[in-house]
């Protein structure tokens, strides 16, 4: 999964026609545990633009877009927010296939 740089590569993925942002830690438990399965999303969603985005490196932009539990993932299509699964909560593969899945297109 493809590391976001800055915040002005956010600017710029998040107007692509189909990109997902995952925001994560190194330190979260709960982010290590969907780590094993994010290639298979990426493989099962290939329309979709998948970006870690790093909490730590990013807190500001977190605080803009109300991301306060991780993992949280944001989706965009073309420049409009698309969806959000932001909680606190563990999220399984499943959830997040279902929270995909759920997507308008």
């Amino acid at each position: 999964m493809e590391k976001l740089q800055s915040k002005e590569q956010f600017e710029q993925l998040k107007k692509e026609e189909r990109t997902i942002f995952m925001f994560s830690a190194d330190w979260c438990p709960d982010c290590t545990v969907l780590e094993p399965v994010l290639p298979r999303l990426e493989a099962d969603y290939p329309e979709y633009n998948f970006i870690h985005v790093d909490r730590d490196e990013f807190l500001e932009l977190c605080q803009e877009l109300d991301i306060f539990g991780i993992p949280s993932f944001i989706v965009y299509h073309s420049g409009e927010e698309a969806g959000r699964f932001v909680s606190k909560d563990r999220k399984t593969l499943e959830e997040i296939e279902d929270f995909i899945n759920g997507l308008s297109s």
